[in-house]
Parts: structure tokens; sequence; C-alpha cells
């Protein structure tokens, strides 16, 4: 596939990828300062984000539980406290306690987190079939049921900070997602399962999406699935990042995923099969007459 440069697209047509983002609602990026997780908008994330706030209130609780119990020796099992030590060295319903609670805990977490890593890795039949390809360093799309495909690069990539951030607003995105927005975006409708065959041309590369809690190495030589499924109502841009150091340019790979609707969604597919594949979207046919 030929690159397609920024400066090209934004001329493009509404109904191309840069320009169609423009529309639309950012939702999945990074905040500065933040703790949290963004916004869950698929059932993976939702069941991951779950699992982990699961985890960490059993860790919390573990945590202070020990704690408490250092404090407790701390001040009442002292040398002043007490200057003859005791001379017992077992108690056998608190080893039993100390060995069958970690058991139980463990058995607990297993059974949680086992149906979550399923889900992620038992891949349906998807409804849309998106082949994606690590380069140094951007991303190639090809929609394998509609035979076409285009590439997607930082917006102002090589470009003073400046100059990038005009462009990167010349997009319709704010200066601070500069090195998160694409030049092209992937465009999946929403309440559809999305299959992403991930691979890599050069070196190891990782597309990811935190919003969606999808993530997979594009490894070269193979061919490694992930899916998800939007939820409908979570309309929007999401972003991610390469997450495998990639070599000297690894930080500049960003992706940009955005969700529609259905209709959306096929609208947009008819003007990208007529730009890309050079499909038009309507045919005049000549009278036989």
């Amino acid at each position: 596939m030929k690159a397609m440069r920024p400066l090209t697209l934004l001329a493009a047509t509404f109904w191309t990828g840069a320009a169609f983002a423009q529309s639309d609602e950012v939702i999945g990026h990074p905040v500065p300062k933040g703790i949290n997780f963004q916004p869950a908008a698929t059932d993976i994330s939702q069941a991951t984000f779950a699992l982990d706030n699961m985890l960490l209130y059993i860790i919390i609780a573990i945590s202070v539980f020990v704690a408490g119990l250092l404090l407790w020796i701390i001040v009442f099992h002292n040398a002043k406290m007490n200057p003859t030590p005791k001379t017992f060295t077992h108690n056998t319903p608190i080893e039993i306690a100390w060995t069958l609670i970690p058991i139980l805990i463990l058995v607990f977490i297993g059974a949680n987190s086992l149906p979550v890593l399923f889900k992620q890795q038992e891949i349906p039949e998807g409804d849309v079939v998106i082949k994606v390809t690590g380069y140094q360093w951007y991303w190639g799309y090809e929609y394998v049921d509609e035979e076409f495909g285009f590439e997607s690069f930082m917006i102002g990539q090589g470009l003073p900070e400046a100059e990038a951030k005009a462009e990167v607003e010349a997009a319709g995105y704010t200066p601070d997602m500069w090195k998160l927005a694409t030049d092209t975006v992937v465009v999946v409708p929403t309440g559809k399962k999305i299959v992403m065959e991930v691979t890599g041309a050069d070196v190891i590369h990782a597309w990811t999406i935190p919003a969606f809690g999808v993530k997979q190495d594009a490894v070269p030589g193979r061919l490694a699935h992930l899916w998800f499924t939007v939820e409908p109502g979570m309309e929007g841009i999401y972003f991610g990042q390469c997450s495998e150091l990639c070599g000297k340019d690894h930080a500049y790979m960003p992706i940009t995923v955005q969700a529609v609707t259905e209709a959306e969604y096929e609208e947009w597919l008819a003007g990208a099969r007529e730009e890309y594949a050079g499909i038009p979207s309507t045919v005049t046919v000549a009278s036989a007459e």
C-alpha cells in the first residue's frame, strides 16, 4: 500500500477517516495526572476493569490486616511490655488458618479471573475483520472482507511542535492530542464483533486500545487475533499507542479508532470503498435498448 501523508488526507473528501473524525467526541484518551482507567467502552474492558477493582479491594484488605498485626506486635509485644518472652513455638489453629485462608483467596481470585481471560482469548466469528500490520513506525490496516486498506501516521510526524499542533487542530482535534491523533482512523460499528488480525512487518510491535481492554503483540511471521464489541451509546474517538519497544520512533506510532453507529459505518464504508479501492458508491448501467 502506498503511504498516505497527513496533508494529503486533510484535503480529502468528507468520508475519509481523518475528516470523518472531526465531528465525534474523543472518549478514550490519557488524562494529565490521571490515576484511573479510561472509560470502559467494551464488555471486555468492563470485565477487566471490574476484576482489577476487585483485586484492589482484596490487596487493600490484606495490606491493612498485615499492617495491623505488625502494629499490634510492635505495641503489645515489645521488650518493655513483655520482659519475659513466651516459650511456645507452635499454634496449630493459627497455622491451619494462615494456610487455608490464602488458598481460599487464591481460588476466589482464580474463579473470577479465568472467565475474563477466556473471554479475551476465545475469538468469535467477526462481523468486521480488520488486519493490522505494525511497521517502523506506523500502522497499516486492511478491511479483509472489503478488500481495501490504508496506512495510518501520526499527524505532524517529523514537524516542529508548533507546526504539528497546528496540523492536529486543522484535523479537528485539540492541541493536547498531538502524538495521539493519526491522519486516518480505523472506523468500526458499535454493537458488532470486531476481530483484529495482528502482525508485524519488521520488528515486534503491539496494538492496544486501553478503553477497549485489548492488547496484542504484532510479531513478524505470525498472525495473532484480538476482538472487541464497542457498546452502543459509546460512539466516539479512542486513542492507543504501540506498546512494545520497536525502535527510535516507537513513541510516534499512535492508534486512532472511531466507533460509530451501524448506519454511519455503512455510509463511511461506501465512501471508503470509493476512495481506497476505487469502487464507485453508485454505478450507472447503460440501457440495453
